[in-house]
C-alpha cells in the first residue's frame, strides 16, 4: 500500500483567511462567534453564528463562489493528474433561498454537480469529481476516501475541497431541532446547551508520499489510518453508547497498525450539544479507558462548519502534531466530569506521533482519521 501525506492546506474561516491566522487566533483563545447580521434571527432560538468577515457575493451569486475563490488563491496550483473530491452538505443553498423568496423555482445551477464543476475549474482541474455528503462528517469521509484512493494506487494526488456557509435555511432547521445554543457554545462543558453554526472553506492536498518527496511538496502530516461507520440509531441523535464512533476509530487504528496507547491527542467533534458530547466521551472512555489523552475541539472558536468542519480540524491537527501543542478549547470553562483534566480553555502540550481526528453527523455517520507526525 502507498503512503499518503497531507501536503498543502488552505482555509478561510471566521478567524482569518489562512491557516497561520487561524492558528494564532486559536492559541490566543479567540472566538469568531458573534451576533448574526446576515439575516433576522428574531424567530429563532439563537442569534449567534460564526460568519466570515467581509464575505459578500454579487447579485444572483452564492456566497460559496467568493469563498471558493479565496481558498483556491491561497492553495496555489495542484499537481498534474490530481483527482477531486468535494465535501459540502448544502452547497449553494443561499441561491435556493433567494429564488424561493422571489417566487422562482430552483435552477440546475443550484445542484451539487454544477458546484463540483465550478470547483474543478477554479483549481484548474478537468471537469468531474465526486461530492461527499456525509452530514457533519463529510470532509472527514472525503479525506478518508482520498487517502484510500492513493493507498490503493488509483491516484497519486487528490484534492479535497470542503465548504459550507451559514444560511438561514440551515439555521432555521437547527433552530427547529432545538440544537442551537442561545449563547456562545460551550463544547464538553458541563453546562453546554447546544451548538453555534459557522462557515468555512478549506482545501486539503493529499499526495502519495514518494511523489511528494520527488516533487518537493511540503510534508505536513501522514494520513496513517482512517475509518467510517454508521450506528444507524436515529435520524439526528447519536447512539448513546458511541458504537459507530468506536468502530470508526478502531478501523483507523488497525489500518495504521497502532494501539490506542500510541495516540497522543484527540481532536474531537465537540459540537456543544448535550448528547453528541456525551456520546463522544463515552466512546473515548471505551477506546482509551483511564488513558484518555489530551482532548480539544474547535467549535467554540469557529462554530460548527458542517461539511467543512473536519477539513479545518485536520489542518489544525497537522499543525498541532508539528508543534506538539493543542490550542485551548474555547467555551469549555467547566469540563464534563468524564473529560476533566483532559480538555479546557488552556493550551496543552502533547508528546507523541499520532493524533486522532473524528467527526459524527446526522443519520449516525462517524468518520475517523489518524494523523502521523513526519519528522524532519
Amino acid at each position: 500500500m502507498k503512503r499518503v501525506v497531507l501536503s498543502r492546506v488552505a482555509a478561510v474561516t471566521s478567524l482569518g483567511d489562512d491557516v497561520d491566522s487561524l492558528w494564532r487566533q486559536l492559541n490566543a483563545g479567540q472566538s469568531g462567534i458573534a451576533p448574526l447580521k446576515r439575516f433576522d434571527c428574531s424567530n429563532y432560538i439563537s442569534r449567534y453564528g460564526a460568519c466570515i468577515d467581509g464575505l459578500t457575493a454579487a447579485e444572483g451569486q452564492s456566497l460559496m463562489v467568493p469563498l471558493l475563490d479565496q481558498v483556491a488563491g491561497k492553495l496555489g496550483p495542484v499537481p498534474y493528474g490530481c483527482r477531486l473530491l468535494v465535501a459540502t452538505t448544502k452547497g449553494e443553498i443561499d441561491l435556493l433561498e433567494t429564488r424561493g423568496r422571489n417566487g422562482r423555482s430552483a435552477a440546475m445551477a443550484d445542484l451539487p454537480a454544477a458546484f463540483i464543476d465550478r470547483v474543478a475549474r477554479c483549481f484548474g482541474l478537468p471537469a468531474g469529481g465526486i461530492n461527499i455528503n456525509a452530514a457533519c462528517a463529510s470532509s472527514t469521509i472525503a479525506v478518508a476516501r482520498g487517502a484510500a484512493m492513493i493507498a490503493a494506487g488509483q491516484a497519486t494526488a487528490v484534492l479535497v475541497y470542503a465548504a459550507d456557509i451559514v444560511s438561514e435555511f440551515v439555521f432555521s432547521g437547527f433552530s427547529a431541532l432545538q440544537a442551537l445554543s442561545a449563547e456562545i457554545c460551550r463544547p464538553f462543558d458541563s453546562k453546554r446547551s447546544g451548538l453555534n453554526l459557522g462557515e468555512a472553506g478549506v482545501a486539503l492536498l493529499l499526495v502519495e508520499e514518494e511523489r511528494a518527496r520527488e516533487d518537493g511538496e511540503p510534508l505536513l502530516a501522514r494520513i496513517a489510518g482512517w475509518g467510517a461507520a454508521n450506528d444507524a440509531h436515529h435520524v439526528t441523535a447519536p447512539a448513546r453508547d458511541g458504537c459507530g464512533l468506536i468502530l470508526a476509530c478502531r478501523q483507523s487504528f488497525s489500518r495504521a497498525g497502532v494501539g490506542p496507547e500510541q495516540i497522543c491527542a484527540v481532536n474531537a467533534h465537540g459540537t456543544g450539544t448535550i448528547y453528541n458530547d456525551a456520546m463522544e466521551l463515552t466512546a473515548f472512555s471505551t477506546l482509551f479507558g483511564e488513558g484518555l489523552p489530551p482532548l480539544h475541539g474547535l467549535k467554540g472558536s469557529i462554530g460548527h462548519c458542517l461539511g467543512a468542519a473536519g477539513g479545518v480540524e485536520v489542518a489544525i491537527a497537522a499543525r498541532s502534531l508539528q508543534e506538539q501543542y493543542l490550542p485551548p478549547s474555547v467555551g469549555c470553562r467547566e469540563p464534563e466530569a468524564a473529560a476533566c483534566g483532559r480538555v479546557g480553555e488552556v493550551a496543552q502540550t502533547i508528546d507523541g506521533d499520532y493524533l486522532l481526528c473524528c467527526n459524527s453527523g446526522f443519520g449516525g455517520i462517524n468518520g475517523a482519521l489518524l494523523l502521523q507526525r513526519i519528522m524532519p
